[in-house]
């Protein structure tokens, strides 16, 4: 298992936009996206900021349900 690699805010949503979620709002520094499916909506905050945390990074890509390779260096 390869190591998670250092990743923005943005090129966080960048790569959930990819997967079929959308920006349902903005506040402050956090963007919230979104993926509507059957009788299924997953919301996830992201911090907008340079550079995240690997556990906040973990914890979106839990909430998100996307292959770990996604955000592997």
């Amino acid at each position: 298992m390869a190591r998670l690699r250092r990743m923005s805010g943005s090129e966080v949503c960048s790569i959930l936009s990819r997967h079929g979620f959308q920006e349902v709002r903005r506040r402050g520094s956090h963007i919230v996206m979104q993926r509507r499916e059957s009788g299924r909506t997953t919301t996830i905050p992201v911090p907008d900021h340079k550079e995240l945390r690997l556990g906040t990074l973990r914890s979106i890509l839990r909430q998100s349900g996307l292959p770990r390779s996604e955000f592997e260096a």
